[in-house]
């Protein structure tokens, strides 16, 4: 008979084991369905590598797309550390995008140096609020957060769409439902000439070294830690939980209005309905497949971006639908569970006495 024991510790090997073999089992398991298309194999993984990090262009569009996963993946991650169940990080997103050109459309002209951080963090104001309130329903009325995030995103949604087809619409866009552009002082500079990739990359993983030394280096970050593995015990031991909750929404809904600003500030200069297709939700698969680790949500932004820009160049090759890259998401989620299993339980094996 087989029993799963709980580890004591967890080795180092078997903590960066379990990302990388997730990744790899769900390029396998996407073998299958690729198989029963009737594709080459080889060559529908060839041309997705290639896509993804075949040419500099291809490797700056892989880290253009990974730019709004690291800030959504990190906005789950530091909440998912106080057992704090964000599912809101794509109304965040909208949020933070609405409140960067609500400010850098005109609303204030000011030289970059100063209207530039103005609306990034007016971007992070923004999806710290809407957080906020389903934390405060939480505390004071135990409402269930997962529902009130979760429903947000569609009230936000419609707000948005609201906007920028009522008083926020660009009235030269020809009709086309979208916002006026923000001023080139609100805007993010690109870090190479000629490519998409922007300035937002830089300050995704510089927040993602600063998180990663907030939550294991400070005071802050200990009761952060302490709230998520027993809030009863921490608030028992006096720990502030609540001040601690506020802080955690603050931090997370702050990461994902980040996403927004970057990709309004930095890319698209604008805002529309379609501006992100599912960051905010994908950004869990990103902080699930990094452990919930700050640093670890780096490269897995970038691999889940790799899978998606390699997948839409693949489809164009060999005439693959690209929604194969959501079976691999999808193959390294469930893979990643079940690695994360095994990294806090180890199988036994136990003998039967005989009668």
């Amino acid at each position: 008979m087989i029993r799963f024991v709980p580890r004591e510790r967890t080795p180092l090997w078997l903590t960066i084991a379990v990302p990388v073999g997730s990744g790899l089992a769900a390029l396998l398991l996407t073998a299958l369905p690729l198989a029963l298309s009737g594709a080459p194999i080889l060559d529908a993984f060839r041309l997705m590598a290639l896509g993804a990090a075949g040419s500099g262009f291809a490797l700056a569009e892989t880290l253009t797309r990974a730019t709004p996963l690291i800030f959504t993946g990190l906005a789950a991650a530091v909440a998912f550390r106080a057992k704090l169940w964000n599912i809101g990080a794509e109304g965040q997103l909208y949020a933070g995008a609405l409140a960067t050109v609500a400010l850098g459309a005109g609303l204030i002209e000011a030289p970059a140096y100063v209207l530039l951080p103005l609306v990034l963090l007016a971007g992070a104001l923004a999806g710290a609020a809407l957080l906020l309130v389903p934390v405060l329903f939480k505390s004071r009325f135990g409402a269930d957060e997962v529902v009130v995030t979760l429903l947000m995103n569609f009230i936000v949604l419609l707000f948005v769409q609201m906007m920028i087809e009522g008083p926020m619409k660009d009235e030269m866009a020809l009709g086309w439902p979208q916002s006026a552009p923000v001023l080139d002082e609100a805007t993010l500079p690109k870090l190479f000439t000629g490519l998409r990739l922007h300035w937002g990359l830089v300050i995704a993983v510089a927040a993602a070294v600063l998180l990663h030394v907030l939550i294991s280096r400070t005071v802050w970050g200990f009761r952060i830690r302490a709230v998520g593995e027993n809030a009863r015990a921490a608030r028992y031991a006096g720990l502030p939980v609540g001040r601690s909750l506020a802080l955690v929404s603050l931090l997370s809904g702050g990461l994902a209005g980040l996403a927004g600003a970057s990709e309004v500030a930095g890319l698209k200069g604008y805002l529309t309905s379609d501006l992100s297709p599912g960051f905010g939700y994908a950004g869990i698969v990103v902080a699930t497949l990094a452990n919930l680790s700050p640093l670890g949500v780096v490269p897995s932004a970038i691999f889940i971006a790799a899978v998606f820009v390699g997948a839409d160049s693949m489809s164009r090759a060999i005439g693959v639908s690209n929604y194969l890259a959501d079976l691999v998401v999808a193959f390294a989620l469930l893979s990643v569970l079940i690695g994360g299993l095994l990294t806090r339980f180890r199988l036994v094996l136990v003998r039967r006495e005989a009668a």
